[in-house]
């Protein structure tokens, strides 16, 4: 696996926040096991849940996602479409919600570890760990 000194680019692949290479998640996204992710990190052992229901507060960032993408879609149906009836709207947001559920919760849950899980990139053990 491939080592990056970025938390940006560490945190759009999904990767370890200690070592930056071992995979946050066990399955691709468009998968039905799109949640499921090692209790460990395969590469540097770092655990992935720091506390039982560490994840509940993702759920704030998770909303985040889903309220920005309901008002992109929204916007997007106004103008691109003059203004439809309701029911378009609704479907329209309906529809972008469930497509982009899978990538709104996995990235809630990088977010989240990254932000709140108290731990930081360690350069030394990442590439101890390459060698």
């Amino acid at each position: 696996m491939e080592t990056t000194d970025s938390t940006v680019l560490a945190i759009l692949q999904q990767r370890c926040p200690r070592c930056h290479q071992g995979p946050l998640f066990s399955h691709p996204a468009i998968s039905t096991k799109f949640t499921e992710m090692p209790e460990h990190c395969p590469v540097c052992g770092q655990a992935y849940e720091p506390e039982p229901g560490f994840y509940w507060g993702a759920m704030y960032i998770s909303f985040v996602f889903s309220t920005g993408i309901m008002l992109v879609i929204g916007f997007a149906v106004y103008f691109l479409l003059n203004d439809p009836d309701t029911w378009v709207y609704i479907l329209s947001v309906a529809v972008a919600s469930l497509l982009f559920m899978p990538f709104s919760l996995r990235y809630s849950r990088t977010l989240m570890l990254y932000l709140f899980g108290g731990v930081r990139y360690d350069s030394a053990r990442a590439r101890n760990r390459a060698r």
